[in-house]
């Protein structure tokens, strides 16, 4: 499960606005390699959203089946906003919706797409048969 935190406001190159989702996963006990202590930590991904503004703040607090993981990506720069310190990335954290078997969720099949046609009028009115 995934929770969204926050959101943020975001500008296209030409100027459009959108917004983002600022998503997090559960904890997670991490050692250090240092140290060997344990610490607790949390992944966050950032979430595309069609929503206005209004409709993500309303969203905070929402949790979704899904998880944080880990993907490889090209190396980047990135600044430890605490210490300034300059560190070479390869990887990023995205949102990923958990399926039960090897299908992408997005991939529609008249498997697990069945429509249940007893819900629906059968004399041409339009009206749900349980509403």
């Amino acid at each position: 499960m995934v929770t969204i935190i926050n959101f943020k406001e975001r500008q296209t190159e030409d100027g459009k606005i959108f917004f983002v989702l600022e998503a997090q996963g559960g904890i997670e006990m991490i050692q250090s390699k240092a140290t060997g202590n344990f610490y607790a930590t949390t992944k966050k991904a950032f979430i595309l959203a069609t929503f206005d503004e209004v409709t993500c703040k309303a969203l905070i607090g929402t949790q979704m089946q899904g998880e944080i993981t880990k993907e490889e990506c090209d190396p980047y720069e990135y600044i430890n906003k605490d210490t300034g310190e300059v560190i070479m990335l390869s990887h990023r954290y995205v949102y990923a919706q958990e399926t039960t078997d090897s299908k992408r969720p997005y991939e529609l099949s008249h498997e697990n797409f069945k429509p249940a046609f007893e819900n629906f009028s059968k004399n041409n009115k339009q009206e749900l048969k349980h509403a």
